[in-house]
């Protein structure tokens, strides 16, 4: 427990038994009254983000969140399956709970799933991925190689804009955070 005034944007804590991380984080003062600490949280568990005040000398949990190395395995429709890299334990995680970062796991990708209280409350894939791109409209014959993107999908789903000389089986290399295409592989 610690105090609201040593709270920093990028901590993790704990409301209403949930794990949220810190976003936003204003000093208020109320006239001649003691200041309050308004802060900007999103749920890890929820993705949902709220604002809460806290009085100056209030004390907030800080959450102890693990990261374990997993490899992603494969997907049976409904379960996304992993193993861990240390002691080789398998686990299963919700294709709800993985949401848009399915299309980020190729198989035998190492991730991060991060633990809050020994259930798994996150998934944080590598910052570039390289996937294959399955489908991809062909180059206009008159573009200028001025920024002309055209529409591919890699072999995970994934929808991403590309320079035209990429082609149908290349290779690229995706940013996990954005979803944009970085360079040929």
């Amino acid at each position: 427990m610690i105090p609201a005034t040593q709270i920093k944007v990028g901590n993790c804590i704990v409301l209403d038994n949930d794990p949220h991380i810190v976003m936003d984080r204003r000093h208020i003062t109320l006239g001649r009254k003691s200041g309050k600490i308004q802060l900007k949280v999103r749920n890890l568990r929820t993705g949902l983000s709220m604002e809460r005040r806290f009085a100056s000398d209030e004390k907030i949990e800080v959450a102890v969140l693990e990261e374990i190395q997993m490899q992603y395995l494969y997907e049976d429709g409904e379960f996304f399956h992993f193993m861990n890299t240390e002691n080789y334990e398998q686990i299963s995680i919700s294709a709800d709970f993985i949401g848009d970062n399915r299309y980020y796991l190729t198989e035998g990708i190492v991730i991060s799933v991060v633990y809050f209280e020994g259930k798994p409350i996150g998934v944080h894939p590598p910052k570039t991925v390289v996937m294959e791109i399955v489908e991809a409209d062909p180059a206009l014959k008159h573009a200028t190689a001025q920024a002309q993107m055209k529409p591919a999908v890699t072999n995970t789903g994934l929808k991403v804009y590309v320079p035209p000389f990429v082609e149908k089986g290349d290779k690229i290399k995706v940013d996990t955070e954005s979803g944009e295409y970085l360079e040929r592989a």
